[in-house]
Protein backbone atom coordinates (compact mmCIF):
# COMPACT_ATOMS: atom_id res chain seq x y z
CA UNK A 1 0.00 0.00 0.00
CA UNK A 2 2.81 2.32 1.40
CA UNK A 3 4.35 1.16 -2.10
CA UNK A 4 1.75 2.56 -4.35
CA UNK A 5 1.27 5.91 -2.83
CA UNK A 6 4.97 6.71 -3.11
CA UNK A 7 4.47 6.16 -7.02
CA UNK A 8 1.43 8.64 -7.12
CA UNK A 9 3.56 11.63 -6.57
CA UNK A 10 2.13 14.41 -5.16
CA UNK A 11 1.08 18.19 -5.83
CA UNK A 12 0.35 21.36 -3.90
CA UNK A 13 -0.46 24.21 -4.57
CA UNK A 14 1.70 26.72 -1.89
CA UNK A 15 0.94 30.41 -3.19
CA UNK A 16 -0.93 32.03 -5.84
CA UNK A 17 0.22 35.97 -6.46
CA UNK A 18 0.42 38.59 -8.82
CA UNK A 19 3.57 38.72 -9.81
CA UNK A 20 3.37 42.58 -12.20
CA UNK A 21 0.75 44.09 -13.87
CA UNK A 22 0.06 47.49 -15.51
CA UNK A 23 -2.62 49.07 -17.45
CA UNK A 24 -2.27 51.95 -19.94
CA UNK A 25 -4.95 53.85 -21.88
CA UNK A 26 -3.00 56.07 -23.70
CA UNK A 27 -6.12 57.26 -25.36
CA UNK A 28 -8.30 58.90 -23.09
CA UNK A 29 -10.58 60.56 -22.76
CA UNK A 30 -10.88 60.30 -26.23
CA UNK A 31 -11.46 56.50 -26.45
CA UNK A 32 -14.62 57.04 -24.27
CA UNK A 33 -16.11 59.21 -26.80
CA UNK A 34 -15.95 56.45 -29.68
CA UNK A 35 -19.14 54.53 -30.54
CA UNK A 36 -18.14 51.40 -31.58
CA UNK A 37 -16.27 49.21 -29.77
CA UNK A 38 -12.54 48.05 -29.88
CA UNK A 39 -11.04 45.60 -31.65
CA UNK A 40 -9.38 43.16 -28.59
CA UNK A 41 -6.16 40.99 -28.93
CA UNK A 42 -5.04 38.33 -25.87
CA UNK A 43 -1.55 37.13 -25.94
CA UNK A 44 -0.86 34.35 -23.60
CA UNK A 45 2.84 32.82 -22.34
CA UNK A 46 3.96 30.64 -19.48
CA UNK A 47 7.48 29.92 -18.11
CA UNK A 48 8.01 27.54 -15.26
CA UNK A 49 11.18 27.79 -12.88
CA UNK A 50 12.73 25.49 -10.31
CA UNK A 51 12.96 27.40 -6.87
CA UNK A 52 14.35 24.75 -4.75
CA UNK A 53 13.76 20.95 -4.47
CA UNK A 54 10.63 19.96 -6.05
CA UNK A 55 9.34 24.03 -6.09
CA UNK A 56 8.30 24.85 -9.00
CA UNK A 57 7.18 28.74 -9.51
CA UNK A 58 4.54 29.19 -12.91
CA UNK A 59 4.23 32.71 -14.39
CA UNK A 60 1.29 33.17 -16.53
CA UNK A 61 1.93 36.32 -18.58
CA UNK A 62 -1.40 37.69 -20.15
CA UNK A 63 -1.36 40.68 -22.45
CA UNK A 64 -4.71 42.15 -23.50
CA UNK A 65 -4.57 45.07 -26.18
CA UNK A 66 -7.75 47.22 -27.24
CA UNK A 67 -7.58 49.04 -30.10
CA UNK A 68 -9.77 51.50 -31.98
CA UNK A 69 -8.31 52.95 -35.60
CA UNK A 70 -4.89 51.83 -35.23
CA UNK A 71 -5.13 53.81 -31.77
CA UNK A 72 -4.50 51.60 -28.23
CA UNK A 73 -7.44 52.46 -25.91
CA UNK A 74 -6.08 50.46 -23.24
CA UNK A 75 -3.02 47.94 -22.32
CA UNK A 76 -3.60 45.38 -19.44
CA UNK A 77 -0.44 43.39 -18.67
CA UNK A 78 -0.85 40.58 -16.34
CA UNK A 79 2.07 38.17 -14.37
CA UNK A 80 -0.32 36.10 -12.66
CA UNK A 81 2.55 33.40 -10.68
CA UNK A 82 2.15 30.46 -8.35
CA UNK A 83 4.32 28.36 -6.76
CA UNK A 84 3.39 24.33 -6.96
CA UNK A 85 5.20 21.63 -4.84
CA UNK A 86 5.94 18.59 -7.27
CA UNK A 87 7.29 15.59 -6.33
CA UNK A 88 7.53 11.99 -7.61
CA UNK A 89 6.00 12.33 -10.87
CA UNK A 90 7.63 10.96 -14.10
CA UNK A 91 9.29 13.70 -16.26
CA UNK A 92 6.27 13.47 -18.81
CA UNK A 93 3.53 14.11 -16.02
CA UNK A 94 5.97 16.77 -14.38
CA UNK A 95 6.24 18.66 -17.85
CA UNK A 96 2.56 18.63 -18.84
CA UNK A 97 1.50 19.56 -14.97
CA UNK A 98 3.77 22.37 -15.73
CA UNK A 99 3.22 23.35 -19.08
CA UNK A 100 -0.87 22.76 -19.20
CA UNK A 101 -2.44 22.07 -15.24
CA UNK A 102 -0.69 24.91 -13.52
CA UNK A 103 -1.45 27.55 -16.06
CA UNK A 104 -5.05 26.59 -16.79
CA UNK A 105 -5.07 26.70 -12.34
CA UNK A 106 -3.63 30.61 -12.88
CA UNK A 107 -5.51 31.82 -15.64
CA UNK A 108 -9.20 32.69 -13.49
CA UNK A 109 -7.02 34.42 -11.19
CA UNK A 110 -5.49 36.20 -14.46
CA UNK A 111 -8.85 37.06 -15.62
CA UNK A 112 -10.27 38.22 -12.72
CA UNK A 113 -6.82 40.76 -12.26
CA UNK A 114 -7.64 41.96 -16.16
CA UNK A 115 -11.38 42.17 -15.75
CA UNK A 116 -10.46 44.96 -12.62
CA UNK A 117 -7.78 47.00 -14.29
CA UNK A 118 -10.05 47.06 -17.98
CA UNK A 119 -13.32 48.29 -15.48
CA UNK A 120 -10.87 50.40 -13.14
CA UNK A 121 -9.62 52.05 -15.77
CA UNK A 122 -13.50 53.17 -16.67
CA UNK A 123 -13.88 50.79 -19.63
CA UNK A 124 -16.34 48.36 -19.95
CA UNK A 125 -16.67 44.91 -18.06
CA UNK A 126 -13.66 42.54 -20.27
CA UNK A 127 -13.82 38.96 -19.22
CA UNK A 128 -11.91 36.53 -21.36
CA UNK A 129 -12.88 33.49 -22.92
CA UNK A 130 -11.51 30.53 -21.40
CA UNK A 131 -8.35 28.99 -22.70
CA UNK A 132 -7.77 25.43 -23.58
CA UNK A 133 -4.34 24.98 -22.24
CA UNK A 134 -3.81 21.10 -23.10
CA UNK A 135 -4.13 22.64 -26.70
CA UNK A 136 -1.75 24.95 -26.11
CA UNK A 137 0.58 22.59 -24.75
CA UNK A 138 -0.18 19.47 -27.41
CA UNK A 139 0.67 22.46 -29.86
CA UNK A 140 4.24 23.48 -28.07
CA UNK A 141 5.06 19.45 -28.05
CA UNK A 142 4.42 19.19 -31.36
CA UNK A 143 6.36 22.22 -32.50
CA UNK A 144 9.50 20.67 -29.81
CA UNK A 145 9.01 17.81 -32.23
CA UNK A 146 9.20 18.92 -35.24
CA UNK A 147 12.05 21.32 -34.28
CA UNK A 148 14.17 18.08 -33.25
CA UNK A 149 13.17 16.29 -36.48
CA UNK A 150 14.53 19.17 -38.45
CA UNK A 151 18.08 19.79 -36.24
CA UNK A 152 20.84 18.93 -37.91
CA UNK A 153 22.60 15.53 -36.53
Amino acid sequence: MAESQAQQGQFVIQKIYVKDSSFEAPNTPQAFTQQKPPSVNMRLGSASSLVHDGLYEIVLSVTVTATQDDKTTFLVEVQQAGLFAVQGLPEAQLDHMLGAYCPNLLFPYAREAVSDMVTRGGFPQLLLNPVNFDALYAQQLQQRSEQGAQAPS
